[in-house]
């Protein structure tokens, strides 16, 4: 094989690949992101929010309602549920001594509580949705199917959407003031208890509307938040928790990582170097490499 043809055939189509599969923890990450660096709660049931608004997709799908119009009622859906969680689980023990602890167990037992049920309504069974998008277009002699060029774009523009309203809005001001001080953000008339519940809604339908992009390349399973979640708090923590551009950044490298390593290396050995690289950042960067919401 010449290096035009590895170029061509073996290394570009990896990093195209890397690069979806980059786009798709974005996704999952960018909700859990924003929780724990507004709420300080690492939410452990994000994936199994994700799985919820994958098997609603499925669910609405099957009884006849289009792809488009999924894409934001599913997310609309998720947000009421999103209140309903901060409300009777997270709030009741947000101002606890044990806080970390108490809302990681409460929201891990909700995870469990969640993946069982999904189980017992809709079965262990696999499914996949049709693919909304079919077929593939050629780029620079490049094959890509067209669904996952449709999930870079749509993913690069939630992305810059979430920023936009984050950074540059008076809503997103509020936000960052309840994140650096909470009792100063209060004291200057910000809602603060509403902003909370208000921004872990938003992150849970963040998951949700991940899970209706992913579930046509990824596939519909009960123990499907599993595989992204995992990943996604690795880029996270090696992004700043909290950061949004800094989960961008360290799931687009660290999927590329992945994906790159495995032409060299065998593909068992790229987990533990991602993980490992999270492990790095805890003992030496612990703040990632762009810090926290409200304090970068």
């Amino acid at each position: 094989m010449t290096p035009v043809d590895y170029l061509q055939f073996v290394l570009a189509p990896q990093v195209v690949n890397g690069l979806a599969l980059g786009v798709a923890v974005v996704l999952v990450a960018l909700g859990l992101t924003i929780i724990f660096g507004m709420l300080d709660v690492i939410n452990m049931s994000h994936g199994e929010f994700y799985a919820i608004g994958a098997y609603a997709a499925l669910a609405l799908g099957a009884a006849g309602i289009g792809f488009w119009f999924l894409l934001v009622l599913v997310p609309v859906l998720m947000i009421p549920l999103g209140m309903a969680a901060e409300r009777l689980l997270i709030r009741p023990v947000f101002d606890t001594r044990d806080r970390h602890v108490t809302t990681l167990l409460v929201t891990f037992g909700l995870g469990l509580i969640v993946e069982d049920v999904l189980k017992i309504v809709f079965g262990a069974n696999t499914q996949r949705p049709p693919t909304p998008i079919p077929g593939a277009t050629e780029i620079f002699g490049i094959i890509l199917p067209n669904y996952r060029i449709f999930l870079i774009l749509v993913g690069a523009a939630i992305v810059l959407g979430v920023a936009f309203v984050v950074y540059k809005t008076r809503l997103g001001a509020m936000v960052r003031a309840a994140a650096f001080d909470r009792n100063m953000a209060a004291s200057l008339g910000v809602p603060v208890s509403l902003v909370y519940a208000g921004t872990f809604a938003f992150g849970v339908s963040l998951a949700g509307l991940a899970g209706v992009l992913l579930a046509p390349i990824y596939s519909v399973f009960p123990t499907m938040g599993r595989d992204f979640i995992l990943l996604a708090f690795t880029v996270v923590i090696v992004g700043g928790m909290g950061s949004i551009w800094g989960a961008v950044v360290a799931g687009l490298l660290l999927t590329q990582v992945q994906a790159l390593a495995s032409l060299v290396i065998s593909p068992v050995w790229t987990d533990p170097i991602v993980f490992g690289t999270m492990v790095a950042f805890l003992v030496f960067r612990p703040q990632g490499l762009f810090g926290r919401l409200g304090h970068a």
